[in-house]
């Protein structure tokens, strides 16, 4: 009868089995729903939704969007507790009622029923703010929103988790930028896009990576398995007032320059208007932290997890360097490597960067 349900390929299965992952819970992207390789490979079990029963009646009774929503309990799991955080109408909190077996429910009434409150997961960011009464209108405390709680949980884990080690490196982009005003036209009659020094800066980690294979990995929960990926799925921070989203292009090794900018784009969009899916924000194989048009001069960003390195992207600043014995302006920008010292020793990162150092400052060996 699962065979019947469940279509994946034998090495889907054989990596399944070796990861300990449920194919039952995973998405296949093959012909029919088929579950490939990569699909095992990308699939992060805190990404699936887990809920207990009772926080699914009420969400279902009162019309809550649970889409987004981070539980507080075991593996992010959805309680009643935080359904109703979601609620505002202290009536409707009053008619949960604990026994001497736990939390039980009373049936709505039908006055509450017509009132019918519906809330979407967004709407916890704006909790009603609790006053400080030691000193009123000096301070004031609100309760995290469920989005900062997993950002604190997850940077928490990956910094105090991973020993790391940081390079910083100084690219000439002279290059580069100059390639990029070619490349503006083109571009933007082709995909009716603009194409960023982000952009290009991504194409060169993308076509790089293949070639540093513990840089592209990924290691377990256990320390014990390092899965290399055979693939780029490039992960790009993106900040908001609420916290940090990580929306994911998928298959980029594949993809021309063109296809990139409308990909990128697109994602970037739907993560502003909040329209992000979560397998969108799933299966990374690397990640690139981009300040540098905020005018940061440098900064070391916390690795994505379960990535092994993440790419710090600070701004470019015209400054003076030695070239060929003499003193010229060149536009200079810093980027660090923080690396996961678990799966990369220094010298596999020096020789990551130096690869992509040479790609950007050449970088029409893209294109080749």
């Amino acid at each position: 009868m699962e065979d019947r349900k469940l279509r994946a390929t034998p090495a889907a299965r054989t990596l399944a089995k070796r990861l300990g992952v449920d194919l039952l819970s995973v998405t296949g992207t093959g012909y029919k729903g088929r579950i490939q390789k990569d699909d095992v490979a990308g699939f992060n079990y805190e990404d699936k939704t887990h809920v207990s029963p009772l926080a699914q009646r009420i969400a279902d009774i009162h019309h809550i969007d649970l889409k987004g929503v981070v539980g507080t309990g075991y593996r992010n799991k959805i309680m009643k507790d935080d359904v109703l955080q979601l609620i505002d109408d202290q009536e409707i909190k009053s008619r949960f009622m604990l026994d001497d077996y736990g939390y039980q429910m009373v049936s709505p009434s039908p006055q509450v029923t017509k009132a019918a409150p519906v809330k979407q997961a967004a709407v916890a960011s704006k909790a009603e703010p609790v006053k400080d009464t030691a000193a009123a209108g000096d301070s004031e405390t609100v309760p995290m929103t469920q989005m900062r709680k997993i950002i604190a949980k997850r940077m928490s884990e990956s910094f105090f988790g991973a020993p790391t080690f940081i390079q910083t490196w100084e690219i000439d982009m002279t290059e580069l930028l100059a390639l990029r005003k070619r490349l503006i036209d083109p571009i933007m009659e082709k995909t009716g896009k603009k194409v960023t020094v982000t952009d290009l800066i991504s194409m060169a980690v993308i076509k790089t990576l293949p070639k540093h294979k513990y840089i592209n990995a990924s290691l377990n929960k256990d320390a014990t398995e390092i899965t290399f990926h055979n693939y780029v799925n490039l992960g790009m921070a993106v900040g908001l007032d609420e916290g940090l989203l990580v929306p994911v292009v998928k298959g980029a090794d594949k993809m021309s320059l063109s296809e990139f900018v409308v990909a990128m784009k697109d994602l970037t969009e739907r993560t502003f208007a909040k329209k992000l899916l979560p397998d969108e924000q799933a299966g990374s194989t690397f990640t690139i932290s981009n300040l540098g048009m905020y005018g940061v001069d440098e900064f070391t960003a916390i690795i994505n997890q379960p990535n092994s390195a993440i790419l710090s992207v600070s701004s470019t600043q015209q400054r003076a360097v030695p070239r060929d014995g003499e003193i010229v302006i060149r536009p200079i920008m810093k980027v660090s490597l923080t690396a996961d010292h678990r799966v990369i020793d220094g010298l596999t990162g020096a020789k990551f960067m130096t690869d992509l150092k040479a790609a950007m400052e050449d970088p029409l060996t893209l294109f080749i």
